[in-house]
Formats: structure tokens, C-alpha cells, sequence
């Protein structure tokens, strides 16, 4: 994947911080990371991706964000059962914004959450994995991309409207 391609997953977070909790996220600098050793905080909200691209765009942060976040929600009940849905929301929000960047092809399935790293086995074999460090209220979380293009799948060009 190329790094043009991650701009939108960085829109995607600055969104998601902005509406719900009405604050900026810090967003660090991305980096590659080899696939063998996933990325994560105390919980993971998992998007897999098939269509033209495939692989796997997840969310990681620790207990005391997903908690704080809910409270600003209005959320009285921070729960386990509370914050497992919250991560699936924002995992689901940040991967459903890709779809502008990515097309129509762009395929996501229903998150999985999971506390932890996701298991090796979700990341793709082959290449690396984007890193994105987030920081906010002195909190770090992060946004991993493990995508690449399927072979034989031909995107459709989008093309400009005449004005």
C-alpha cells in the first residue's frame, strides 16, 4: 500500500475525535512495522477488508481512553460490554471513511473486538503494516492499515463530472 492511500485513515481519525469528543487528536508521524508482531493497546476493534484491497485496518487504545471517550459520549456506563462496542464503532467509522480513497470494492466486514493484539494470523503473510500513533488527553492509541492491492482485480476509474 502507498502512503498516499493513508491520508484518509488520518482524516478519518481527526473526524471521529473532533465530532465525538469535540478535542484534536494528536496524530504522530506513520511507520512501517513487519507483520509478525501486531500493534496493541488493552482493547482492538478489528475491520477486515476484501474486494480490490485486502488485509486488515484496526484500532488500538487503552481502557482509560475508550472510558473517557464514552463518558464525553454521555455514556454513564462504562462497562466492558459499553467500551467493546465503542471500539467497534470507531474501528468501523475510520475503515467506512476509507471507502471515498479506496472505491466501491472497498469491502468491510462487521469489527471484531477483541482485548489485545489480534492474532498473527489476521495480518497479512506477506509485506508490513502502517502505524499510526494518536495521542490524546496524554493517552496513546494507534491505527494500524495491513492492506495490499488483490491481484487480478481491476478498480474502476472514477470519472469528473462535466460541469
Amino acid at each position: 500500500m502507498k502512503e498516499d492511500k493513508i491520508q484518509v485513515f488520518l482524516e478519518g481519525v481527526r473526524k471521529y475525535f473532533t465530532q465525538v469528543a469535540g478535542e484534536e487528536v494528536f496524530i504522530g508521524t506513520p511507520y512501517l512495522v513487519e507483520n509478525k508482531m501486531p500493534a496493541a493497546q488493552h482493547y482492538s476493534g478489528v475491520i477486515a477488508v476484501s474486494g480490490c484491497t485486502r488485509g486488515i485496518v484496526y484500532f488500538t487504545c487503552p481502557q482509560q481512553m475508550a472510558r473517557r471517550l464514552l463518558v464525553l459520549m454521555g455514556e454513564t456506563d462504562t462497562s466492558e460490554e459499553n467500551i467493546m462496542d465503542l471500539i467497534g464503532e470507531v474501528a468501523n467509522t475510520i475503515a467506512g471513511n476509507a471507502r471515498s480513497q479506496f472505491g466501491e470494492k472497498f469491502e468491510i466486514s462487521v469489527p471484531v473486538v477483541i482485548r489485545g493484539a489480534p492474532d498473527e494470523i489476521m495480518l497479512p503473510r506477506e509485506g508490513r503494516s502502517f502505524v499510526i500513533p494518536l495521542e490524546w488527553e496524554k493517552l496513546q492509541a494507534a491505527i494500524i492499515v495491513a492492506l495490499y492491492k488483490a491481484t487480478g482485480c481491476v478498480q474502476a476509474v472514477s470519472k469528473p463530472v462535466a460541469q
